[in-house]
């Protein structure tokens, strides 16, 4: 399909640069094929049923945006996938007159190599150190990644600490944080298993790749970048005994989802998954593993608004879309959500 058919005015003054205080207070659309409900994130256990499986994303983001010096020259790094060992793979800005070898200075005695420079400002980082050692100079020395089109709006201060990390955030590793789930509170959780709702964790730490433009003509041509994931043995076992039994599977994000349809076989089980995946959905994909996806709203001719796209109907999202806008709801990561049944189960 033409990217151009994913594109949408959106007003710059509904792009939220706050969440609302409430996490679960944020407006909340239901979109079952042509039918939409205005509602919010409170109404959810109201809108699922017993037996139901919720899918969270536990994975936890890192001060990845780091300030630097080379040479006498200053960078800006965004980091966006660990290989492990200290080496990370990173957009730096600006990255034209960047080689291989030269070596990036950060604040208190953090250093990072250049391994290798890629297309597009990406470059492969060797740090002077690894483990938990990175972990603890990255908290001192970077700051938390906040997408580009709020960074370009306000600084990044002490609360963001909290609102771009959800409640159940666990595993370190991300570099934007699952959106969705900022919406989730204690209270919210409780009522839900009250509900008879069933909550289960997967992993995916997002690369900050999520916010590249997607430069191409056709979305044939785009490449998507490598995220990895993991999806314990038990955690496929209790979804796939969801659908045996007839009961659906809710995404919470489209990270959830992405991680969910690449674990998931012919048949649509769920296998145990370690590893990375570039999966990239647009319309025509056959969705295998997830029923119903909760997701906030995206930008345009983004490969998210395309998955969603793919997921409740083209149509049906270019409609939904612009009854958001009518209606003022709050868009992208600290905006309100929706809730999107799939469109080929109506």
């Amino acid at each position: 399909m033409k990217v151009d058919d994913f594109d949408f005015d959106l007003p710059k003054a509904l792009i939220a640069l706050r969440p609302v205080r409430s996490r679960d207070g944020a407006r909340f659309l239901v979109v079952k094929g042509a039918d939409k409900l205005d509602s919010q994130v409170t109404d959810l256990p109201d809108l699922l049923e017993s037996g139901d499986v919720l899918v969270f994303n536990d994975t936890r983001v890192i001060p990845a945006r780091l300030s630097g010096m080379r040479r006498q020259a200053k960078m800006e790094v965004t980091l966006h996938m660990d290989m492990g060992n200290g080496l990370w793979q990173a957009f730096a800005r600006p990255a034209k007159k960047l080689k291989a070898e030269d070596v990036i200075a950060f604040s208190d005695g953090l250093t990072a190599r250049v391994v290798a420079k890629g297309m597009g400002g990406e470059v492969s980082l060797q740090f002077n150190c690894s483990g938990p050692e990175l972990s603890r100079a990255l908290k001192q020395s970077g700051v938390m990644p906040l997408p580009p089109y709020i960074a370009s709006q306000r600084p990044v201060d002490a609360q963001d600490l909290t609102d771009y990390q959800t409640i159940y955030s666990k595993k370190e590793g991300a570099v934007a944080a699952p959106t969705a789930g900022l919406h989730f509170t204690e209270r919210l959780l409780e009522r839900l298993a009250a509900k008879g709702v069933k909550s289960v964790h997967v992993t995916l730490h997002v690369g900050a790749g999520t916010f590249l433009p997607v430069k191409v003509a056709d979305t044939r041509n785009h490449k998507m970048h490598s995220e990895w994931g993991e999806i314990d043995a038990q955690t496929a076992k209790t979804i796939n005994q969801a659908h045996a039994q007839g009961r659906r599977v809710i995404a919470v994000g489209t990270t959830s989802l992405r991680l969910l349809e690449s674990a998931a076989d012919e048949t649509g089980q769920i296998q145990p998954f370690s590893g990375t995946t570039d999966i990239f959905i647009t319309p025509g994909y056959k969705f295998r593993a997830v029923d119903i996806l909760m997701t906030n709203f995206h930008l345009p001719k983004s490969t998210l608004f395309m998955l969603v796209s793919a997921f409740a109907g083209h149509d049906h999202m270019k409609a939904a879309y612009g009854h958001a806008i009518a209606q003022d709801y709050r868009f992208y990561s600290y905006g309100d959500s929706s809730l999107l049944f799939r469109e080929d189960q109506l």
